[in-house]
């Protein structure tokens, strides 16, 4: 293993022993819930949204070290974000999760997905790494809808 894929598993787990933004926003403008049924993940994600900006947002998360290290580095890309640039970046890493070979460029801001590169190696562990923010993507797009202040759930498929 090289000292690159150390220090990104050291990331991964860290994430996972620790994740940022973990908890609930009781009154959250969104409140959607994801599931992997394959594997097992489960999360639930809030998140306000105040003048088209992603203004907080937290995650429980069960489930593998990946799903869980994940979700947390993706709260720390997405929180303080415009709705646009937020949806850039899901964008961007459902791309690099996606696409073959290490050709999606990841800006300077958006470094510490990098480690998440890796899980590519491991193809059924993708829906893993994807399910926080596939699970976002389906949050935004209901509050894009109308549909906020009530539950609902993304299955992962």
């Amino acid at each position: 293993m090289s000292l690159t894929d150390e220090l990104y598993r050291e990331t991964i787990l860290d994430h996972y022993h620790q994740p940022r933004n973990q908890g609930e926003i009781p009154d959250a403008t969104v409140k959607i819930e994801g599931v992997n049924p394959l594997c097992g993940d489960e999360i639930t994600l809030y998140f306000n949204v105040n003048d088209k900006t992603l203004s907080d947002v937290k995650i429980n998360s069960h489930g593998c070290s990946i799903n869980t290290a994940s979700g947390s580095i993706m709260t720390e890309c997405v929180k303080g974000q415009s709705l646009d640039n937020v949806k850039e970046v899901v964008d961007t890493f459902k791309s690099m999760m996606l696409t073959k070979g290490d050709d999606t460029e990841l800006p300077e801001e958006l470094e510490d997905l990098e480690c998440l590169r890796g899980v590519k190696k491991y193809p059924v562990r993708i829906k893993c790494a994807l399910l926080p923010w596939n699970t976002l993507q389906q949050g935004l797009e209901r509050l894009q809808n109308g549909k906020t202040n009530s539950s609902d759930q993304y299955v992962e498929k």
